[in-house]
């Protein structure tokens, strides 16, 4: 008796323990999923439901040790650091990133702007079943019950709660103008987004602050200005520069910020689209201090939050 006892209180404390992983998980991504489901227009629910099928809720080798949370392979496309691991073959070559928020950017840009899975973005963004098995028809996995088990972890977790009330900026591929290029698709012209009614644009390889500022009829010190920037600012590929003064305060669907590892107060301003000087005020702190990783920021006013 003593023994089954045992041996039930181990199996409710493995239980336990394995739902606080899986919860701690979606709590840490489930921000940067909704990010980037208003930045490409892949569903939060997706993006987190492949993440933890993927990654086992980050406990996998290859996340552990190459923080690839969706089991990207290199491609031929690929020219970032690589990771080897076995899976259909043994020592199969995947994609290794510097931060985790890398990887779950790279898996949005990986579906956007490669040609066969451009048919998913003329889904209904709140349609993760289709989504889900339009990945499977695509080719992202070999296991023939792949969309049955995302559809299974999505609807286990609830994730497609992450779906609602989210602004789509990005427009589908099927939409652009476009041209392949090593089996990507290259937007020929430069796409304005918005955020928190802020435009904003990334910046190119080779781009400048001058050549931008002229390109939408602003001043390099406007340009510098509305994204908090000093004057001696380097500019780099990928950047995202806003093209109009941010916000006095963020989305009503984004009151607080939890602050991720690295981060700082100006990145927090940057993906928000508010004003750095608010910031400071909103959580009365001083000018050019930063926050601790966990430390909650108020985006707006804590009395119109």
């Amino acid at each position: 008796m003593k023994s089954i006892m045992l041996a039930m209180c181990m199996s409710l404390v493995f239980s336990v323990f394995a739902q606080s992983v899986k919860e701690t998980y979606i709590m840490k991504y489930r921000e940067i999923a909704v990010s980037q489901m208003r930045k490409s227009g892949v569903p939060a629910s997706i993006i987190l439901g492949q993440a933890c099928l993927e990654s086992a809720y980050g406990q996998s080798n290859l996340t552990r040790v190459a923080k690839n949370h969706f089991g990207i392979k290199c491609h031929n496309s690929w020219s970032g650091e690589k990771s080897y691991h076995d899976d259909d073959a043994k020592n199969e070559c995947f994609r290794k990133y510097k931060n985790n928020e890398d990887s779950f950017i790279d898996h949005s840009d990986f579906l956007r702007y490669n040609s066969r899975y451009a048919f998913l973005f003329d889904l209904k963004p709140t349609d993760y079943k289709a989504w889900a098995y339009g990945l499977k028809k695509a080719g992202y996995a070999t296991n023939t019950k792949y969309a049955e088990s995302l559809i299974k972890v999505i609807e286990d977790n609830k994730l497609y709660l992450y779906d609602q009330n989210v602004e789509i900026e990005a427009i589908p591929p099927s939409r652009l103008k476009k041209t392949e290029l090593d089996n990507f698709v290259i937007q020929l012209n430069r796409i304005v987004y918005t955020r928190n009614d802020v435009k904003y644009i990334i910046a190119n390889e080779g781009d400048t602050y001058e050549a931008i500022a002229e390109e939408f009829k602003i001043t390099k010190r406007q340009l510098l200005k509305y994204n908090d920037l000093p004057k001696n600012a380097k500019i780099y590929k990928g950047q995202e520069l806003y093209i109009k003064a941010k916000k006095s305060r963020s989305s009503i669907n984004f009151p607080i910020h939890i602050v991720q590892n690295g981060e700082t107060m100006h990145d927090i301003s940057q993906k928000y689209a508010v004003k750095l000087k608010k910031l400071y005020n909103y959580n009365k702190m001083k000018p050019e201090t930063q926050p601790e990783e966990g430390q909650e920021i108020f985006m707006r006013n804590k009395m119109k939050k």
